[in-house]
């Protein structure tokens, strides 16, 4: 037996609920009891815009749900270089309250596409150091292809649609760079 199917068949032995004594109709006890597949959860949106360094544990733990088969994930980060210059960090900045309320619709328009269960935007404010997350989005459904649709619409809409502004430090300068995919960029 390979080491996976020892792990796999002990998890499935740790998971197992105990047994217990079949109920009597009409019982007290009778509306207690719940099949696994009934459980119901809330769906949750969950934006954050914050200063502090991003954790990809952390926002892939909001989405986890014991009904879901996925959970997907994009994780954007600092690269160390743009054009040939040397990229020492970036710095972004936000308007928040239509940062969060275009992001509020990002979520709403997922969930009219694909049916999927939570939700979590999380990005990035001020200086972000090469490698670090900036932006971190996850979300999680019943099948794979919900998700990874959704992440994928989420990161695109975001950056078309979501006034956050970068600054990129390089060694020897910095210059804040127009999102050539945001609506309201034009062709100079």
């Amino acid at each position: 037996m390979s080491s996976l199917e020892i792990s796999s068949s002990t998890f499935s032995q740790e998971m197992k609920l105990p047994s217990s004594p079949p109920l009597v109709e009409g019982s007290a006890l009778e509306p207690f009891r719940k099949d696994l597949n009934e459980i119901e959860e809330k769906p949750k949106d969950i934006i954050k815009f914050t200063a502090e360094k991003l954790s990809v544990d952390e926002v892939s733990q909001l989405v986890i749900s014991p009904l879901c088969g996925a959970v997907s994930l994009f994780v954007g980060t600092t690269r160390n270089n743009f054009e040939g210059k040397k990229v020492i960090s970036l710095e972004y900045e936000a308007y928040l309250p239509m940062a969060e309320n275009e992001i509020r619709k990002i979520c709403s328009d997922i969930r009219q596409k694909w049916p999927v269960k939570h939700i979590a935007v999380f990005h990035r404010l001020g200086l972000v150091p090469v490698s670090e997350a900036s932006v971190i989005i996850a979300v999680s459904s019943v099948h794979r292809a919900s998700s990874l649709q959704a992440v994928s619409y989420a990161i695109d809409t975001l950056k078309a649609k979501v006034p956050i502004w970068k600054k990129e430090m390089y060694e020897e300068s910095s210059s804040w760079k127009r999102n050539k995919e945001c609506f309201w960029a034009t062709d100079d």
